[in-house]
């Protein structure tokens, strides 16, 4: 990029994007927001809002209403992400504590990378964690999300700390965790904490990522399909009360899934399977000699009789 921009030595951020705007190399191809942000982006320059053209031969500084846009649209518009009805729900949800309990194949990986890009790129200096049960799927999430920054014009590189992360020119950064709960301390002041197929992920690792939400008072989503009526996802969704917003998305309002798949499914894997994979229930995998709705029915808080 030295080759396109001439950088002015010994000035500020601010001075050095006015600069390569206003004074670019004689022999440089024609200025565009993709070239100008990739220059901004290699030599460090931070600015408060974006900038865009009223042409592509004056550009200009104005101020970045894309805030101001739903976040299904901005996808749609910045990222290239067209939503179904079901996803575009999930992208201007704004819950502070929130489950999704969907189907397989749904796309929650993917809604999830748009929402995480959305927020790291609208709040600056802002932290995005992702959690997963193993490191393979914290670094396909990292994957999906490096996609989508590239689409913005910007180069995905790591922050230089984390295997599994993304640097923004803003100074916000996306980290993807291992799957155990001894690697993960240290993080704080967390913006926005994803935990992916979190009916997989083991209670100790959960109680040990909720402390980095306490300085920020940062958001909490859950997202995965069922895994019998076990662990803090099943128990949030079924007992955490009033705190939580909750979002089911089975596979029959999922317009990319056909009945005909289902019925296969249902032959190949049987009633409890499909339940569980494609419908979003709860289901208990009988390897208990009572269910766990029996259980708790014979649980009570009476005195214990002295015989």
């Amino acid at each position: 990029m030295t080759s396109i921009f001439k950088k002015k030595q010994n000035t500020s951020n601010l001075g050095i994007f006015n600069y390569i705007t206003l004074h670019r190399h004689p022999k440089s191809p024609p200025l565009t927001r993709r070239n100008l942000v990739r220059a901004c982006y290699r030599w460090g320059v931070k600015t408060e809002n974006w900038c865009t053209f009223t042409n592509r031969s004056r550009p200009v500084l104005e101020r970045d209403n894309s805030q101001a846009k739903t976040c299904a649209a901005w996808a749609l518009e910045s990222l290239g992400f067209k939503a179904d009805a079901q996803q575009t729900l999930v992208l201007d949800w704004t819950a502070k504590r929130g489950i999704l309990n969907c189907t397989r194949q749904w796309g929650k990986s993917t809604v999830a990378a748009a929402k995480a890009v959305h927020r790291a790129w609208h709040e600056p200096e802002s932290l995005v964690l992702v959690a997963s049960p193993s490191s393979r799927q914290s670094g396909e999430f990292i994957r999906k999300t490096a996609a989508f920054v590239r689409r913005l014009g910007c180069r995905a590189r790591g922050d230089g700390d984390n295997n599994m992360s993304l640097l923004l020119p803003n100074g916000s950064r996306i980290v993807g965790l291992p799957g155990t709960e001894e690697t993960v301390r240290g993080f704080s002041a967390v913006s926005l904490l994803l935990i992916d197929e979190a009916s997989r992920v083991l209670d100790a690792m959960y109680n040990a990522l909720r402390p980095m939400l306490a300085v920020t008072n940062g958001d909490l989503w859950l997202m995965s399909t069922p895994w019998g009526k076990r662990g803090f996802f099943w128990k949030a969704w079924a007992n955490g009360g009033k705190l939580w917003e909750r979002m089911s998305v089975p596979a029959t309002e999922c317009e990319r899934i056909t009945k005909e798949f289902l019925e296969e499914e249902r032959t190949a894997i049987g009633e409890t399977w499909l339940a569980q994979e494609y419908l979003c229930q709860f289901v208990d995998d009988g390897s208990g000699w009572f269910g766990m709705e029996v259980v708790e029915q014979a649980l009570t808080d009476d005195e214990i009789l002295k015989i």
